[in-house]
């Protein structure tokens, strides 16, 4: 009998202890749930207990050099359906069909699917958003939302870019800038029971969006419908495929203007001509790539004779030819087994260096690139910055497509001389002869001067780099005054204006394949000659008819000229 009792009393303190140890378990757990990771479940509650509807923030604006707004916003709407909140679905159904037009199967489908949130439609104008709020119908949802918007269509297509549905950018500065201009989106915040269905009382929190800063650019309207209005005329008169503008400040490199036209509409952006219409997927797309491209950044070319301001600025420095040089022209000049022609097929005769830059003559920068060697002139192809990009502040800038240094023969060499059998993009171009002409000064080609924020608090200016000593000060002068002969007494003189020092160069390159004949017309032209503040070029892609440079390419910068320089107050 004591036995059996010694055994129980031990049978009952185990279970006592095994439930006291439990009991003190759930009693730490409890704890632990409670107090240590209370703030974690309490958030865990509210999500299921919240929905959650995004609030797009206003993007910023991008704004031109003088202050006029190229890309806005405008406030649109996006409405959406919350199934468990719908009370009269047949009304809703209705609304939807006459307010945004849809089928009664497709609104039908919308407003019986089983979601959290269902959105129907973006980019609701406005007054339909706020005629949909007024029927008062549960569960049909209607926030702001923004659509980018700008005001001058076609202006500037290829430098600014364009947004996607999600308001992100998708080409140009639009995404180049896209951290500065997207902003913070903010959030409304429902609270519902655990059926989905919105509890009234408790209403609605918002979270506010945090609008993107303003990017101000160093681009201008007025300079860039000048240009442009250039090129549709020129493009139109000489039937051309395509025409490219570009203005730069040659001392600290803000671009003023960038025309690639045809341009295309902003506000429509996948809006493709009638011949287009019948493609398939890959091929839309590929017109659309081709429509969008920015020809002065993404695109090589040859570019001819202008590139013989390298050549020049290269002879000069090494000291292998001065201005004084005297050279003879036959029409051509055999280099090993070839015979390389000036255009001037008869020759030019006798020249002088100086005479040999007015006359655009090949055989006379044959002769410096020769004289330089392969190996120094590829030395100051590195010095002079063409190897490498410009660090434009555009997306897919293409790189110069050059000979290897080991691959480069005496024709090779003799064909570079003046432009041809490499290529590079009209952008590399200018900003070189810019940091030839300027003193020396190896500048960066840009667009984005500075953000600020909704107050107008600048935010941050954006600094570009520079490299010093890309040519001496001494051999910077004697560019800048051969080129300004070129204008006033040779090949350039089409481009001369009255009571102004101009320096440029002309030329005609030809595309490949060469049996196609087709050809790139262009001037290069800076001014004032002595310290220029404004350096532009045109390229005439395919012109029929006269397609020299001198004849075609340099009237269009003379005239943009004429009406810039006292918009600008550059005299001289």
């Amino acid at each position: 009998m004591n036995k059996n009792r010694v055994y129980h009393k031990k049978k009952t303190v185990i279970v006592f202890f095994s439930c006291l140890f439990l009991l003190t378990g759930l009693i730490v757990r409890m704890v632990y749930l409670m107090v240590i990771e209370s703030e974690y479940y309490a958030k865990k509650a509210q999500t299921l207990h919240e929905r959650e509807r995004d609030i797009k923030a206003e993007r910023g604006k991008i704004i031109d050099a003088k202050g006029e707004v190229l890309a806005d916003n405008k406030a649109v709407c996006t409405i959406s359906v919350i199934h468990s909140q719908i009370k009269e679905p047949e009304k809703v159904i209705a609304m939807l069909k006459k307010e945004l037009g849809l089928s009664e199967e497709t609104a039908r489908k919308r407003v019986e699917k089983r979601s959290s949130i269902e959105r129907i439609k973006t980019n609701i104008e406005k007054e339909t958003g706020d005629r949909i709020r007024e029927y008062g119908l549960d569960g049909v949802k209607v926030d702001e939302d923004f659509k980018r918007y700008y005001p001058y269509q076609e202006l500037a297509s290829k430098v600014l870019g364009f947004t996607g549905a999600d308001n992100q950018g998708i080409i140009g500065l639009e995404v180049q800038y896209d951290d500065f201009l997207k902003g913070t989106d903010g959030k409304i915040l429902t609270v519902t029971d655990a059926r989905g269905v919105e509890l009234e009382k408790l209403g609605e929190s918002r979270i506010e969006p945090i609008a993107g800063y303003d990017l101000h650019v160093s681009l201008d309207k007025n300079i860039q419908m000048y240009a442009q209005q250039a090129a549709e005329k020129v493009m139109e008169e000489k039937e051309a495929d395509a025409v490219s503008i570009l203005f730069l400040n040659p001392q600290n490199g803000e671009i003023y203007a960038d025309v690639n036209v045809p341009e295309f509409n902003l506000n429509e952006p996948f809006m493709l001509g009638e011949a287009e219409e019948n493609l398939n997927q890959k091929e839309k797309q590929d017109a659309l790539n081709r429509m969008w491209r920015n020809l002065t950044v993404n695109d090589t070319y040859e570019p001819g004779s202008t590139f013989k301001i390298i050549t020049m600025a290269a002879g000069l420095s090494e000291g292998v030819v001065t201005p004084n040089d005297r050279f003879s022209c036959p029409g051509f000049k055999v280099v090993e087994d070839r015979r390389i022609h000036c255009h001037k097929r008869s020759g030019h005769g006798a020249e002088d260096f100086v005479q040999g830059a007015m006359n655009s003559c090949n055989p006379v920068f044959i002769e410096v690139g020769l004289r330089l060697g392969v190996e120094r002139y590829y030395h100051y192809f590195k010095q002079f910055g063409l190897l490498k990009k410009t660090g434009i502040d555009i997306p897919g800038e293409a790189g110069t497509i050059m000979h290897k240094e080991a691959n480069i023969g005496q024709v090779e060499l003799a064909t570079i001389s003046f432009g041809q059998s490499f290529q590079i993009t009209p952008i590399q171009l200018v900003t070189t002869v810019s940091s030839i002409i300027n003193g020396g000064r190896r500048i960066t080609p840009h667009f984005g001067v500075y953000v600020t924020d909704e107050t107008g608090k600048e935010v941050k200016r954006f600094e570009y780099p520079v490299e010093n000593n890309i040519v001496t000060e001494e051999v910077s002068k004697e560019v800048r005054e051969i080129l300004e002969k070129v204008v006033s007494e040779g090949s350039g003189k089409n481009a001369f204006i009255e009571g102004h020092t101009i320096g440029g160069k002309t030329a005609t390159s030809q595309t490949l394949p060469r049996s196609e004949n087709r050809y790139i017309s262009s001037f290069l032209g800076f001014t004032p000659a002595d310290e220029p503040e404004i350096i532009g070029i045109c390229l005439i892609h395919d012109p029929t008819g006269i397609y020299y440079g001198g004849t075609i390419a340099a009237p269009v910068i003379r005239d943009i000229y004429e009406n810039i320089l006292p918009y600008l107050g550059i005299e001289g």
